[in-house]
């Protein structure tokens, strides 16, 4: 199966060079689509000069959030899986093979690659505990979701199951519109433990406590109605 492996990117210069090569190193039949979402730091002139075959780049004019850069890149999508990838090194490609392998062999459509397992020390911050929290939430209105890390970028989802979900998020909200609409149309999300590095608010992590609300307010929202 081929992954298509969607990147949205909103000023990080300092590391898409990096993480585009490492996803283009990956021994898999796969190709990057990296939106850049408006950057004003020079990333979108460095993006321009990696072109290479299998990666395609798309650029939005101005900024409008994680979400409506990845349902800007879906129209190009011609892989069977789709995959969405930081731009940041929080994530490691590398797991990209082993979140694919349960959706290769027909056993699931959904994959979520999980950060919460005893192979990775997290430290306890806000984001932490919102993560958790979401979790909790998932659980709660969707019994027996089993969900550890709603909040995970590595969500991996069958190309003809996620266009179908019909996608209105343009921020952060992208992670829980596609947990509560998947588990409403009753499919099973497999989790994978992935290796996470994470950044702080200085580094450049992005994500601010509205959006947690939000996150919360969405699964709601998409459960009830």
């Amino acid at each position: 199966m081929k992954l298509s492996i969607v990147m949205p990117v909103f000023n990080e210069a300092a590391t898409i060079a990096e993480i585009v090569g490492r996803v283009m190193r990956l021994p898999i039949d796969k190709e990057l689509i990296a939106v850049d979402d408006g950057s004003s730091d020079g990333t979108r002139q460095i993006l321009e000069s990696l072109a290479q075959p299998g990666l395609k780049v798309v650029c939005l004019e101005t900024n409008q959030g994680k979400g409506s850069a990845i349902r800007a890149a879906l129209p190009h999508v011609s892989g069977d899986v789709v995959a969405v990838q930081d731009a940041d090194l929080e994530y490691d490609p590398e797991n990209l093979p082993e979140l694919m392998a349960p959706i290769a062999a027909g056993k699931a459509k959904v994959v979520y690659g999980t950060r919460f397992h005893p192979g990775n020390t997290i430290p306890y911050t806000r984001f932490k505990i919102a993560a958790r929290l979401l979790s909790l939430f998932t659980n709660l209105l969707f019994p027996g979701a089993g969900v550890t890390d709603e909040a995970t970028c590595y969500k991996l989802v069958r190309t003809d199951l996620l266009r179908s979900l019909g996608l209105e998020c343009r921020r952060f909200e992208f992670c829980p519109e596609v947990t509560a609409k998947v588990l409403r149309r009753g499919e099973r999300i497999v989790e994978v433990p992935i290796r996470y590095r994470p950044r702080t608010v200085d580094e450049g992590k992005k994500i601010r406590w509205m959006d947690g609300i939000e996150a919360f307010w969405t699964l709601l929202r998409y459960r009830l109605f």
